[in-house]
C-alpha cells in the first residue's frame, strides 16, 4: 500500500479524483453523479439535513421546477407553499428574470473592477428607492443577514451609540451581529459574546421608552410581521415607536427581508401603517428573482454621508460581491415583473382569499386555534382541543416536545397531498405559509382542500396521522 493509499484509508473513503484539463460539462456531471445528492450532502455538508429529510419522508428527488411547482422523476407535481423561505417571490424560473441573466452574461461587462461606476447598481437603487420615497441611498450586499449587519453598523456609527433594541421572538439572520438581535435562544446559545442588545416584547412601547431613557440606544430593529409565529406589530406601534426613537435621537430599522417586495400586500410591510418612515430598511430574498443572491440596505442621506464622510472612508463598509452585474440584473428584472404583472395587488387579493377561507375553518376544528397574517404571509396556529380524547393525544405530544402537532400536519400535507409547507419555528404549533406571490385561486383551492382533509383525519381520533405522531414522540424522547 502506498503512503497516499494508507492516508486515505485512515481518513475514510478516498475522494474521487478531480479531473484536470477536461472541458467542464455540467449536464454530464449531473447525469453521472446526481443520484448521489443525499450521500454527498451527508459526507461533505451539514450531515443532519439529509438525516432530517429521510426521517420525515421529505427526501425526494426533484427533476425540475417552474412557477409554484416542482416535479419528481415520476412526473408528480408538488405545490410550493414555502418559496425557498421567501426567496422565490416570482416562483421558479420566471422567463423575464431568466432572460435578463442570459443578457447580462452575454454582455461581457467589465464587472467588479472596484475602480469604476457601472450603471446597473445605480439603476436598481433608483428603482428600489422609487418604492420608498422618503429614503435616499442604497448599499448592496449579498443576503438578508448582510443587509441587517449593514443597518446595525450604520445605526451605531451614525448615532454614536452601541446598544440595539430588538423584539422577543425576532429573527434577523445568523451572522454575529444579526444573531445579537435574534429573539430565539436556541440560535444564540454557545455563540457569545455578542453585541450589546436588549429585547422588548413586540408592541411594548413602555419597555422601549425605558430603554431609550438610558441614552445609549442606537436603534430599534423590527420586522413589521415576525417570521417566527407570524405575529404582526400591533396597530399604531411602528408610528409611535418611530416618534419615541426620534425624540431620543435613535433610529428605526425595518427588517423587510421576508416581508418586503409585496409579500404582505404592500410593497413594504411597514407601508400598511400611514406615516411610518423607517430610517433604514433591509431587503433581500425576493429581490433576487430566485437566481442570484442580493441584499440591500436602504437609508437616509444623512446616515450614508456620516458613514462615508471623506475619501479616506470610501471603503469603510463594502462587500466583495455586492452590486455585481448578475445580481443587479436579477433585481431590475424582478422589479420590472412586479410592476408589469401587478404582483403586489395580486398577492393582496390571493392572500385575502386564502386567509379568509382558512379562518372560516377555525370554528369547525377544535385543534385549529387561529389564522393570521397579511397578504401571502399567513400563520396557522393549533391549540389544545376541548374534547377529552383529542386533548389526551394533544397533551401526549406536548409532553414530548412542543411543536410536534404542527409537524404532524406538515408531513401529510407533503406526503399525501404533495404540498410543501414549514413549521414556523422551533417548538411552535404554527405553520407558516409563504408561497410564491404568483399563486392564484387554483392553488388556494388545492391547499384548502388538502388542509381540510388533514384536519378531518386529525379530528377522527385515529388514523395514520396519530400513528406518525407516536413516531415523533418516540424520536423526541430519544433525543432529549
Amino acid at each position: 500500500m502506498t503512503s497516499a493509499e494508507s492516508a486515505g484509508s485512515a481518513a475514510g473513503p478516498a475522494r474521487p479524483a478531480v479531473p484536470g484539463g477536461e472541458a467542464f460539462d455540467l449536464g454530464k456531471l449531473l447525469a453521472e453523479r446526481g443520484d448521489e445528492r443525499y450521500e454527498l450532502h451527508a459526507r461533505y455538508l451539514n450531515h443532519q439535513l439529509p438525516r432530517m429529510l429521510h426521517t420525515l419522508g421529505f427526501d425526494k428527488v426533484y427533476e425540475r421546477a417552474e412557477g409554484a411547482y416542482f416535479w419528481d422523476a415520476d412526473g408528480q407535481d408538488y405545490l410550493d407553499m414555502l418559496s425557498g423561505f421567501g426567496v422565490m417571490g416570482l416562483g421558479r424560473h420566471h422567463p423575464v428574470v431568466r432572460k435578463a441573466l442570459h443578457d447580462v452574461l452575454d454582455a461581457s461587462l467589465a464587472d467588479l473592477t472596484r475602480f469604476d461606476c457601472q450603471p446597473l447598481p445605480g439603476l436598481l437603487a433608483e428603482r428600489l428607492l422609487g418604492h420608498a420615497p422618503h429614503l435616499d441611498r442604497v448599499f448592496f450586499c449579498n443576503s438578508g443577514a448582510e443587509a441587517v449587519e449593514t443597518a446595525l453598523k450604520f445605526a451605531r456609527f451614525a448615532t454614536g451609540r452601541s446598544r440595539v433594541v430588538y423584539c422577543s421572538h425576532a429573527f434577523h439572520g445568523l451572522t454575529t451581529g444579526a444573531l445579537s438581535v435574534n429573539g430565539e435562544a436556541g440560535f444564540r446559545a454557545g455563540f457569545d459574546p455578542l453585541l450589546p442588545d436588549t429585547p422588548v416584547e413586540l408592541g411594548d412601547l413602555d419597555a422601549l421608552e425605558r430603554e431609550l431613557k438610558r441614552g445609549d440606544v442606537a436603534a430599534l430593529i423590527v420586522e413589521p410581521i415576525q417570521g417566527k409565529g407570524v405575529h404582526s406589530v400591533p396597530p399604531g406601534f411602528l408610528l409611535a415607536a418611530q416618534q419615541l426613537l426620534h425624540r431620543h435621537k435613535a433610529l428605526l430599522i425595518a427588517d423587510e427581508v421576508q416581508t418586503g417586495l409585496g409579500r404582505t400586500g404592500d410593497f413594504f410591510a411597514y407601508q400598511y401603517e400611514e406615516g411610518v418612515e423607517p430610517d433604514l430598511v433591509c431587503v433581500a430574498k425576493a429581490l433576487s428573482g430566485g437566481y442570484v443572491p442580493v441584499g440591500a440596505t436602504l437609508g437616509k442621506d444623512w446616515i450614508f454621508k456620516r458613514i462615508y464622510s471623506s475619501m479616506d472612508r470610501v471603503l469603510v463598509h463594502s462587500a466583495s460581491f455586492g452590486a455585481n452585474a448578475q445580481a443587479m440584473a436579477a433585481g431590475l428584472a424582478t422589479l420590472a415583473v412586479m410592476e408589469d404583472e401587478e404582483i403586489v395587488a395580486g398577492a393582496r387579493h390571493t392572500g385575502d382569499l386564502l386567509r379568509t377561507r382558512l379562518a372560516a375553518l377555525v370554528d369547525r376544528y377544535e385543534l385549529l386555534y387561529d389564522v393570521r397574517g397579511r397578504g401571502l404571509m399567513i400563520g396557522i396556529e393549533f391549540g389544545k382541543p376541548r374534547s377529552l380524547g383529542l386533548r389526551s393525544r394533544w397533551m401526549m405530544l406536548q409532553a414530548a416536545r412542543k411543536g410536534l402537532f404542527a409537524q404532524m400536519v406538515v408531513v401529510p400535507l407533503f406526503q399525501r397531498h404533495h404540498i410543501l409547507t414549514q413549521v414556523s419555528g422551533d417548538r411552535m404549533e404554527v405553520i407558516k405559509l409563504i408561497p410564491p406571490l404568483i399563486i392564484g385561486e387554483r392553488e388556494v383551492d388545492r391547499f384548502v382542500g388538502a388542509f381540510t382533509e388533514v384536519m378531518d383525519d386529525a379530528h377522527s381520533g385515529g388514523g395514520l396521522m396519530w400513528d406518525f405522531g407516536r413516531t415523533l414522540v418516540q424520536q423526541a424522547v430519544a433525543h432529549r
